[in-house]
Formats: structure tokens, C-alpha cells, sequence
């Protein structure tokens, strides 16, 4: 976890300004411990002190909305595992003070649900039943507020005086309960009344290991992932889900910052009560509408450069060993001795030119250019030869000669995709060099590497290495590369085609990538 995501701990309050200015905009999780002590709702809302009875008493015949779950105390998002149901908040209180009772002498409970005329009646409520997001106050929507007689008993945190709230939403439930994980589209602070909540936290930039539900599903802002039991064939990435997560204990009196699009899971002890705050960020207030699709291709972009980096990453392990293999043997006295042994023995000026390109180059240099050389050879029938300097006589100074000796000394890479992995190893001025030597000493090789086994991976490195070889060499110096390398081809706009669709195709996979990590939409699955 990243020190700048950890939460921060306030024992004081901030002003509203701080609060304005240093807090929110950081969209970092806070807790302001004893925040809402001075709440009258703190004393009068208390289970264990009358506070059931001042409930029912002051709105007990308000008829409200409770979640009822399909899968016992764990309320999902998704529709499909629980229900909105109609009920009486005295009904509700009722089972809570039973609840209580039966708490008390360590009894068991079990409630039975039964229903009268059109309306759900409930003797006993059972403890799947949730009363959740009941608004006490709501600006967002027109709709009746069932709990807002409650308002005189709480008072809105100091900081936020200068916010414009969408709603103030009232939470209590009976027994143990659990809400999935899941973020909220609005800036929240979730105050503790009475019980005792523990939270799960996750920035969200942790989104990809958290298997968010499909972007244009019903429960959207719920992670797929089973946090008490997860499954790591169905979801692999989760096994990284605790080292990103924070855990929060909330007492009566405190108050949890919980910035927008920051997961969260919510445990709650019995009879635990609870009001939250949600408002809307500046971010999102300021956003204007006619510029949603802008803002989606920027961001997109820029998760797909990062999906990018992180495919490479992943997958540089080949080339590192490759270098490993050549910097832990002392090769430099074989090799030189090797080149010794192959100086060539015709001495006109075109042959003296072309060896010396060879000769030129360092060990290393020499090594990753014979290996690609033979992994195009072992893959691809090359038609006809490709000149006298890729003759496949068995001369000890042949090229083929030494290039298999070079397989034989040496362990194989990768066989995942071995090309772009060596091209990932080579520092981009030394792949200049070997790039150029292939030019003149094994075109026919080059091109056929190039148009028919560069992968997309390895057309993004390439580029990648052409991108920083341009900024450490002279503009001259670049158009001569340029010249001499697609030079060697019988169609340059195959060539550039050829590398160009590669990286192509590589960002689409990392575009993929990015819709399943971020928005649980996987394009080639027919259901999405």
C-alpha cells in the first residue's frame, strides 16, 4: 500500500476549509474519531439504554423500506440476492428488542415471516432483515423521508458546513451483518451511532484485483469477489486483495471519510446504528456533460498506456535471464577468440566493409544478434539463400557455425515470445547495432523476422526502443538507421505495416484488458 493512500487519523476536527482544501481533494479514506460525540442521538438512539423504545416511539409508525437478504446476513448488491421490502418501523423495533432479550439470556433467535393482505407483515423479523439507506433527509430525489422526525437528534459535522448534501441515510440492522464490497458515486462520511462497524478499505486503484461487477449491470459499483472465501481460479488477481487493504474500527462517535470510488466492507455488530453523509465531489459537480466523451477516451487512453507498461512487465522475465545468462559466463576471451578465428579472408574493400560491421560488434552484441538469427532460421523455411554472407556451408567461421555453437552453450529463453523478450534486453543503441548488422549481413533473415515473426508484443518493444534510440542520437543519425534498415526490404510500407499493425493489435489487447479489469466487460464473451 502505497504511503500516500494510507488513512489518515483525526483526533481533532478540521475547519471546514482544511477540511475543503487538504482532505477531500487528496481522495484519501479519514477518520475523525469522536467526531459526532455531542450528538443527542448518541444517548437517546442506544439499544442498551431505552434507545429502542425513543425509536418506535418517535417515528415507530412509519412505514419503510428494509432489505431482506437471499443470502443470509451478507447483503449483496445485486438485485438478485435480496429485496426491498415494505415494513413498519415498530415492527422492526419490536424484533429488536426481542433480539436484545434473547442476546441477553444467550438464547437463540429464529423469526418467521409471514404476510397479511397485499403488504408484508412480519411477527418476527428475521435477522437477514437490514434496515439500510433509509433517508432522513434527501435533495436528489422527490420522495417522502419516513425518518426525518429524526434530524433534531443529529447535526451535520462542522467540516461539511459548506457542502451541499444529497442525503443523510440512516442504517441499523438487528443482528451480525455484512454488506458486499463495493464503492460509492459519492463522496461519503459514515458516522457510528451505537455498535461498532468494522471497514474494509481498498483505493481505487485497486479496482483490477477486486473483479468489479460489469459496468452496465444493476450492481455496477459491487466487487464479483467472495472477500471471506475467495476463489482464485475464478478471480486470480484477488490474491493480492489484503496487501491493498486497510482495515478501520468505528466506536460510537466516530466518523469515516470515505472519498468516492474507494471499495469498502462493511461488517456491523448487533443492534450497531448508524447515519451517513453523501454529497457530491467537485470533480464530478464541475464535469460538463458535453465533455463525458472526451474525458472517457482520455481516461481510457491512459489506463491502456499503464495496461501496457504492466503486459511488458510481466513478461520481461525472458529477457533478463537472457542477460543474466551472458553477464554470469566469461565469454568476452571465447568470443574474441572466436572472432579471431573468423577475420576475413577476403580482403577486398566491399568484403573488409561489410565483416567490419560484424566485427564491430561487442560480445553481447554479437551473441543476441545469432540468436536471432538462429531462432529465424529454426522457424521460418527461408526461400532461397540469402547471399554468400548467410551461406550455410559447415566453414568453422560460417556464421550458422558459430550461431549454433552459441545455442549449444547456452540455456533457451523463453519460448514465449523469445523475440520480443530479447529485444526488451538489448539497450536500444546496442539494437542499433545489431539491427544493423543483420542489414548487411543477414537481410533476407531481417525481413523475414520483421513481416513474420514479430509478435505484438515485440512490435511494441521495437517502437519503443526506436522512440528512445531517436532521443539519444543526432537527426542525421536517425534517417541513415531508418534508410538502411527498411532498405533491406523489397516493400518498406509491408515493413512499417507490419510494425505498426502489430503495435496495433497489442494495444487492443491491452484495451481488452482494461474493459474486464475496470469495467467487468469482456468484449469476446457473446453476453457482453
Amino acid at each position: 500500500m502505497e504511503s500516500s493512500l494510507r488513512v489518515r487519523r483525526f483526533e481533532g476536527l478540521p475547519s471546514p476549509d482544511e477540511f475543503s482544501s487538504e482532505i477531500e481533494p487528496a481522495n484519501v479514506a479519514a477518520v475523525f474519531h469522536g467526531a459526532v460525540k455531542d450528538w443527542k442521538a448518541i444517548s437517546r438512539w442506544n439499544p442498551s439504554d431505552g434507545g429502542l423504545d425513543y425509536l418506535e416511539e418517535s417515528v415507530g409508525s412509519s412505514v419503510l423500506e428494509a432489505m431482506l437478504s437471499r443470502s443470509g446476513r451478507i447483503f449483496y448488491g445485486d438485485i438478485r440476492s435480496h429485496e426491498r421490502v415494505p415494513i413498519p418501523f415498530s415492527t422492526f423495533i419490536t424484533s429488536c428488542k426481542k433480539h436484545l432479550q434473547n442476546l441477553d439470556v444467550g438464547s437463540s433467535f429464529e423469526a418467521q415471516v409471514c404476510s397479511e393482505d397485499s403488504d408484508l407483515a412480519y411477527s418476527d423479523i428475521p435477522g437477514e432483515l437490514y434496515v439500510a439507506q433509509v433517508p432522513i433527509m434527501n435533495t436528489e430525489r422527490n420522495e417522502r423521508c419516513p425518518l426525518e422526525t429524526l434530524t433534531e437528534d443529529i447535526q451535520t459535522p462542522v467540516f461539511l458546513g459548506t457542502k451541499t448534501l444529497a442525503s443523510i441515510n440512516f442504517w441499523m440492522n438487528m443482528a451480525h451483518s455484512r454488506s458486499s464490497t463495493h464503492y460509492d458515486p459519492h463522496h461519503n462520511l459514515l458516522c457510528v451511532v451505537s455498535g461498532c462497524k468494522r471497514v474494509v478499505l481498498w483505493p481505487p486503484s485497486a479496482c483490477s484485483i477486486l473483479y468489479p461487477m460489469p459496468v452496465y449491470g444493476e450492481a455496477s459499483n459491487h466487487s464479483a469477489v467472495n472477500i471471506e472465501k475467495p476463489d482464485f481460479l475464478v478471480h486470480p488477481r484477488a490474491k493480492n486483495f489484503e496487501e491493498h487493504s486497510q482495515k478501520i474500527i468505528l466506536h460510537p462517535g466516530d466518523a469515516l471519510f470515505i472519498p468516492e470510488g474507494w471499495f469498502h466492507q462493511v461488517d456491523s455488530d448487533d443492534l450497531t446504528i448508524a447515519v451517513n453523509f453523501w454529497w457530491k465531489s467537485d470533480m464530478m459537480s464541475n464535469m460538463l456533460e458535453h465533455m463525458d466523451p472526451y474525458y472517457l477516451r482520455r481516461i481510457l487512453n491512459r489506463l491502456v498506456e499503464k495496461e501496457k507498461n504492466q503486459m511488458l512487465h510481466e513478461s520481461f522475465t525472458g529477457g533478463s535471464k537472457f542477460i543474466e545468462n551472458y553477464q554470469l559466463a566469461d565469454v568476452a576471451s571465447e568470443d574474441n577468440h572466436e572472432m579471431d578465428r573468423c577475420k576475413p579472408r577476403d580482403t577486398t574493400k566491399e568484403n573488409s566493409r561489410r565483416h567490419g560491421i560484424l566485427q564491430q560488434l561487442e560480445p553481447f552484441a554479437l551473441h543476441v544478434l545469432y540468436e536471432l538469427v538462429s531462432l529465424v532460421h529454426n522457424t521460418i523455411s527461408v526461400d532461397n539463400q540469402n547471399g554468400s554472407t548467410e551461406s550455410t556451408s559447415k566453414d568453422p567461421c560460417s556464421p550458422d557455425v558459430e550461431k549454433e555453437q552459441i545455442v549449444k552453450d547456452n540455456p533457451r529463453l523463453s519460448e514465449i515470445d523469445t523475440v520480443a523478450n530479447i529485444f526488451s534486453a538489448v539497450e536500444p543503441l546496442v539494437l542499433r547495432n545489431i539491427l544493423l548488422g543483420m542489414v548487411h549481413h543477414f537481410p533476407r533473415t531481417l525481413e523475414a523476422l520483421i513481416l513474420h515473426m514479430l509478435s505484438p508484443k515485440g512490435a511494441e518493444v521495437l517502437t519503443r526502443k526506436f522512440d528512445e534510440m531517436d532521443q539519444q542520437i543526432m537527426k542525421e543519425e536517425q534517417c541513415e538507421f531508418y534508410r538502411q534498415f527498411y532498405g533491406v526490404f523489397d516493400d518498406q510500407f509491408a515493413a512499417m505495416d507490419a510494425i505498426l499493425n502489430g503495435k496495433e493489435l497489442f494495444a487492443l489487447q491491452a484495451f481488452k484488458n482494461v474493459l474486464d479489469k475496470y469495467l467487468g466487460a469482456r468484449p469476446d464473451q457473446p453476453n457482453s
